[in-house]
């Protein structure tokens, strides 16, 4: 059996530009909520945890399939930035469907949290089945 290491530059890159899109989007996320996640999660508030991290899964699994079926770096990015745009879209619903949603979340209304998080797999979910060739 022979192992080859051809493929490590390529692997390498796209795993350095996915952890880079994955800051971008939680940068970005973070940014857009009224409430301050890592200084409510530092307090032990587990909504915002939830909260953030059903987020960043939501992301990253279009974020995946959009790795795995690239054909460039730029298109693998065009692809993120679609996912983002979808996720964003997603918390904008979640804003309208759950009043207060932010004052909620910094209560540690957990109930809220994981509606957000399911809002956002579920979105994250559809988008990466969505990405075909």
């Amino acid at each position: 059996m022979t192992i080859s290491m051809a493929g490590l530059p390529a692997f390498l890159l796209y795993f350095a530009v996915g952890a880079a899109l994955i800051a971008a989007f939680a940068g970005l996320y973070l940014r857009m909520t009224p409430h301050d996640e890592i200084a409510l999660i530092r307090d032990g508030n587990l909504s915002a945890a939830v909260a953030l991290g059903g987020n960043v899964v939501g992301f990253s699994l279009p974020l995946e399939q959009a790795i795995s079926q690239a054909s460039s770096i730029p298109d693998c990015i065009l692809w993120a930035v679609a996912a983002m745009i979808i996720q964003f879209a997603a918390y904008g619903l979640a804003r309208l469907l759950i009043p207060e949603l932010s004052r909620k979340i910094e209560e540690d209304g957990l109930p809220s949290a994981v509606m957000l998080a399911v809002i956002a797999v579920v979105s994250g979910t559809l988008a990466a089945a969505s990405m075909t060739e």
